[in-house]
């Protein structure tokens, strides 16, 4: 008997899995760095709406997708079905190695940066040593925060290991806690903070650089960090019960609910500190809390960020891991990481690989410069996968779609354009690094032909008789 993937998210629990990996660490952190370029607290607001109507427009094209084929793999599943197994590929041999890797170690090292507030010796130097390079000699290094950040990323692998119903209920629960700090935050802040919301008219007089809309789009990205996640419940759609009618309802829903949270978590900060305090700092949300609830805000806000990230990083490693598992069960990665424990249901062999990867991330400790590159790397492939819908729409009418695309072709098609224009500035802002990151990614073009060959070889023996 075929052991299957279980399906156990629910609604709720699917809508966690969205909600929970979009909302992370950025939305206690860019408002500051937003005001510096927009120039006023009313611009940002609109900045953040005008984001999350943006991630609206992705998660409605990857509706329709997820709905049309609730298959574990998300993303691959779309792109091996719009544009064939060798782009399929390159998906997964980049969330593997660079993307969601680099991406779950960020996420883990941040968890423990922000633990170290309650105990600072997590950032001591447990360990020394030194490396010959071709008679250059290079020091190395291991604090405790990245022992801490690979010790996180093992631990919750291993709950993601013993069922999807314990990780979804973990993800379930962790998501309405941050939501609580958040919303406490939102109504404290709003009823308590004594502050003013006239200083939304107020103007920073900040240098818009390139005028007032290449500001905007400079702003933007900052506030598409935030949003980033939303695309996290297609790589498990396999484990979502009914998601013909629940994938598209979680993917609006939880895209809604965050963007809704993120405008209110700002009106809160402009209203109980003036704009000059905001400009003033890059803890913005600690700062605030701290306004209305003294010395404990601080602490309060840590501990809220803490919450926020623990639930981020587990419903990353959560969808992150089916990728390779679909890709070994169609046949373009090892077999063995489609193997699934007869007792939970779970990719056995998948979770520890992506652990493995993601945990020598985190004991590097060039996390910053890496998520960069993961962040580059996705929105390659989000405007990819939103191009699909075109592309299947024309050659599998046929198709079941039991949700279409709301907006069709508009919403998608505007997608695509800002994708390719998010891109494009990002690329000239940080070209050496992410030449590097597009070698990484063109780099699977010849290990998907070897992979290829080698299957060919494998096939041609078995049918060879033997002599």
């Amino acid at each position: 008997m075929r052991i299957e993937l279980v399906k156990g998210l629910g609604l709720y629990g699917a809508t966690s899995v969205v909600a929970g990996t979009m909302i992370g660490t950025a939305i206690f952190l860019v408002s500051s760095d937003m005001l510096r370029v927009v120039g006023t607290p009313l611009r940002v607001i609109v900045v953040w709406a005008v984001a999350g109507i943006l991630s609206l427009f992705g998660a409605l094209g990857y509706a329709e997708l997820g709905a049309a084929l609730p298959e574990a793999g998300g993303e691959y599943v779309y792109l091996h079905r719009a544009y064939g197994p060798m782009m399929g590929f390159l998906y997964g041999w980049t969330q593997f190695l660079v993307a969601k890797s680099t991406s779950i170690a960020s996420i883990a090292t941040g968890f423990l940066l922000y633990l170290a507030y309650f105990f600072p010796h997590l950032a001591d130097v447990v360990w020394l040593g030194q490396l010959s390079v071709r008679g250059h000699a290079v020091a190395l290094r291991l604090t405790g925060l990245q022992v801490g950040s690979t010790a996180m990323i093992l631990l919750l692998s291993a709950l993601n290991v013993l069922g999807v119903r314990r990780s979804g209920s973990v993800q379930t629960v962790f998501t309405a806690a941050k939501l609580v700090v958040l919303a406490v935050l939102i109504v404290l802040g709003l009823a308590l903070g004594h502050g003013s919301f006239a200083s939304f008219a107020w103007n920073a007089r900040a240098e818009l650089h390139g005028g007032v809309i290449a500001a905007f789009g400079l702003a933007t990205v900052s506030a598409l960090w935030a949003y980033d996640g939303w695309n996290n419940l297609s790589m498990v759609a396999g484990e979502v019960e009914h998601p013909q009618r629940n994938m598209p309802r979680a993917l609006i829903y939880g895209s809604l609910l965050v963007a809704g949270v993120y405008v209110l978590v700002n009106l809160a900060y402009f209203y109980v500190l003036t704009p000059s305090d905001v400009l003033a700092t890059h803890t913005v949300a600690a700062d605030a809390a701290r306004r209305f609830l003294g010395h404990a805000g601080g602490a309060f806000v840590a501990v809220g960020v803490l919450i926020s990230t623990f639930a981020t990083l587990n419903g990353s490693i959560l969808s992150g891991s089916r990728i390779p598992y679909a890709q070994a069960r169609d046949g373009l990665f090892p077999q063995a990481l489609a193997t699934l424990n007869q007792r939970f249901h779970t990719p056995t062999v998948a979770i520890p690989a992506q652990a493995f990867v993601a945990g020598l991330f985190a004991l590097s400790g060039e996390y910053r410069t890496l998520y960069t590159k993961a962040i580059f790397s996705e929105w390659v492939f989000y405007a990819l996968v939103t191009a699909g819908i075109f592309v299947l729409r024309r050659r599998e009418p046929q198709l079941p779609r039991p949700y279409r695309t709301w907006g069709y072709p508009l919403v998608p098609a505007i997608f695509v354009v800002l994708a390719a224009l998010f891109l494009a500035s990002t690329f000239a802002e940080q070209r050496s690094d992410l030449l590097w990151c597009l070698a990484l990614m063109g780099s699977g073009i010849p290990a998907y032909l070897l992979w290829k060959r080698r299957r060919r070889s494998e096939k041609d023996g078995v049918r060879e008789p033997r002599s």
